[in-house]
């Protein structure tokens, strides 16, 4: 078979773009990505339940804790979205996404870019130690969590 290069390149080009968008990713099924997003959430979760913990005096407050609960807080922040891809919003057990994530991808984006955004600015003001500004950016960074609940969260 002498097939020219051009005409193997477009049927090689065409049959992956014909894979499912699944078949772009990291995850093999869509059950994979909604497994790597909820991981994801449960360690921020555990982020925020420490750090609101020493904010509010249930716990001594650590600065060295708490930055490096920020510290992770800044890099988890940026996992979860990748994970939102087409063949993931129907079908997955145990999910509290709304559909508007997919009907409404630009805005959830958006409120995911301001949250690691917030997340960010934690972390740098966890650095140094001051309580009274560590407890502002902490309380900007449960906003962008509790903005995003409101709209695409079950």
């Amino acid at each position: 078979m002498n097939l020219k290069p051009s005409l193997l390149i477009i049927g090689l080009t065409a049959g992956l773009l014909a894979l499912p968008t699944i078949a772009n990713t990291a995850f093999e099924k869509p059950s994979d990505a909604v497994e790597y997003r909820q991981s994801a959430f449960s360690m921020i979760g555990t982020q925020i339940g420490d750090m609101g913990a020493m904010l509010k005096g249930k716990v001594p407050f650590n600065a060295k804790r708490f930055a490096m609960r920020a510290n992770n807080a800044a890099a988890l922040s940026k996992m979860p979205w990748e994970a939102f891809i087409p063949g993931t919003e129907i079908g997955t057990a145990n999910t509290s996404a709304l559909s508007e994530i997919w009907s409404d991808n630009e805005n959830f984006m958006k409120k995911a870019t301001v949250f690691q955004k917030y997340a960010d600015e934690l972390a740098t003001v966890a650095a140094t130690g001051d309580q009274k500004k560590i407890g502002k950016a902490f309380g900007n960074w449960a906003k962008g969590c509790k903005d995003c609940h409101k709209s695409f969260k079950d």
